[in-house]
C-alpha cells in the first residue's frame, strides 16, 4: 500500500504538470465542495498556464460567492490576476435569450419537444464562444451529478434532435413551405436554414467531444466528502465517464477530520472513525488514482486569499500540525481542556448566581 500511495502522490500535480490540458471538468455529489475546488484549481493552473477560464454550467453559481465578485455570462477577469476569467452559464436561461420570431423561435419549440436538446444545444453554443477565445485551459465548475452526465451525452440528444427534424422534414416538407410563404416568413425560415444550424452546433460538438475523449486534452477530478452516500455517488460518476471514455485520475476528499486535531469528544472520535471506514474502501477502490485529502475547516473558504491558502493542500499533502502522542500534543490537549474546564465553572457560576436571585 505504501508504495502505491508513492507511486501516485495525493496531490493535484499530476493535473498541473500536464501542459496538453484543454479541458477540466470538476463535478460530484451537490453540497461536497465542487466549486471551491475549481475555483482553486483555476488559481492554481493559472500560475504555471497562459490563460485560464472557469465556467460555472451550475444553475446554483457558487462562483460569485467563492471569489467575492459578481460573475455573468461574459468571462470576467478575477480581481488580482492578469490571466485568469470566469464566467457563469446557465443551460436554461441562455435558451430563453433566443427570439421567438421565425427560425430561433421554431428552434425553441423544437428543442422543447426532445429532452435535453436545449441544454445541448445552449452548451454547444457556449463551447463555440469559448474556443473563439482561445484560453490555454477551461475548469468547468459542473453541476450535481445527474446534470453533468446528460451535458457528456450531448452529442447523441442531438443526433436523436436531428433525426426527428428529418422525419417531421420527410412528413410535412411540402406542407410546412407552404406554411412558411403564407406566414411571410420568406425563405430565411426554411428546413435548409433550420437544419444547417442545427449541423452546424452537431459539428461543434462532435469535435468538443472528440477532445473530451482525448485523455490528453480533457481529464476530469471528481470530488466528494467521506461518507456511503458521497463514496456511492463517486463510483457511479467514475463507471458512466468510463462509459463516456473520458479520462478520470484524480479524487479530491474534501471536509477530512484528522484524528490528531479532534478534541477530546465522543462525537468527533465516532466522525473520525466513520470516515476513516470510507476513505479505506476510496483507496482499495481507486488505487491507481491520486487522491487528495482536504481537511473540514472551522469556516468558509471565501474570497482569493481564503482560496489561495487552502491550495497549499492541494500541492502538499495535509499533514496535521500535531502528532498524536507527541509532548507538544498532549499539551494542547491539557490546554484545551482547562479552557473547557473554566468555561463550565463560569457557566456553573452563573447559574448558581441566577438561581440564589430567584
Amino acid at each position: 500500500m505504501a508504495a502505491e500511495v508513492e507511486v501516485l502522490e495525493g496531490t493535484v500535480q499530476n493535473i498541473l504538470e500536464q501542459e496538453s490540458l484543454k479541458w477540466v471538468f470538476v463535478g460530484g455529489k451537490g453540497g461536497v465542495g465542487k466549486t471551491t475546488c475549481s475555483s482553486i484549481l483555476s488559481i492554481l493552473l493559472a500560475q504555471v498556464r497562459q490563460s485560464v477560464l472557469v465556467i460555472s454550467t451550475d444553475p446554483a453559481h457558487n462562483l460569485s460567492d467563492a471569489f467575492q465578485q459578481r460573475f455573468t455570462k461574459i468571462p470576467t477577469l478575477v480581481h488580482g490576476f492578469s490571466n485568469l476569467y470566469a464566467m457563469e452559464v446557465d443551460p436554461k436561461m441562455e435558451e430563453d435569450n433566443l427570439s421567438d420570431e421565425g427560425l430561433e423561435g421554431f428552434l425553441s419549440e423544437l428543442t422543447n419537444a426532445i429532452p435535453g436538446v436545449d441544454e445541448a444545444m445552449s452548451f454547444a453554443e457556449m463551447l463555440k464562444l469559448v474556443q473563439t477565445m482561445d484560453y490555454s485551459v477551461i475548469v468547468f465548475d459542473t453541476a450535481p451529478t445527474g446534470h453533468t452526465l446528460r451535458l457528456l451525452q450531448f452529442p447523441s440528444t442531438l443526433e436523436k434532435g436531428l433525426e426527428k427534424v428529418m422525419a417531421l422534414k420527410n412528413r410535412f416538407g411540402g406542407l410546412f413551405s407552404q406554411a412558411t410563404r403564407l406566414f411571410g416568413l420568406g425563405d430565411e425560415f426554411n428546413e435548409d436554414a433550420m437544419l444547417g444550424k442545427l449541423e452546424g452546433m452537431k459539428d461543434v460538438i462532435e469535435q468538443v467531444n472528440k477532445q473530451f475523449k482525448d485523455p490528453d486534452l480533457t481529464t476530469f477530478v471528481c470530488v466528494c466528502i467521506p461518507e456511503f452516500l458521497s463514496l456511492y455517488e463517486t463510483e457511479r460518476l467514475v463507471q458512466e465517464l468510463t462509459k463516456f471514455e473520458i479520462d478520470a485520475h484524480n479524487i479530491i476528499i474534501n471536509q477530512v477530520l484528522f484524528d490528531e486535531e479532534a478534541v477530546e469528544s465522543k462525537l468527533l472520535k465516532a466522525r473520525i472513525q466513520m470516515q476513516q471506514k470510507y476513505i479505506d474502501q476510496f483507496y482499495l477502490l481507486y488505487d491507481d488514482f491520486h487522491i487528495t485529502k482536504l481537511p473540514l475547516l472551522p469556516e468558509e473558504v471565501c474570497g482569493v486569499e481564503a482560496l489561495r491558502k487552502l491550495s497549499q493542500h492541494f500541492v502538499t499533502p495535509y499533514k496535521s500540525s500535531l502528532a498524536r502522542g507527541t509532548v507538544e500534543e498532549v499539551q494542547q490537549r491539557i490546554s484545551t481542556l482547562r479552557l473547557q474546564l473554566e468555561e463550565a465553572e463560569l457557566e456553573l457560576e452563573r447559574l448558581q448566581k441566577g438561581k440564589e436571585e430567584a
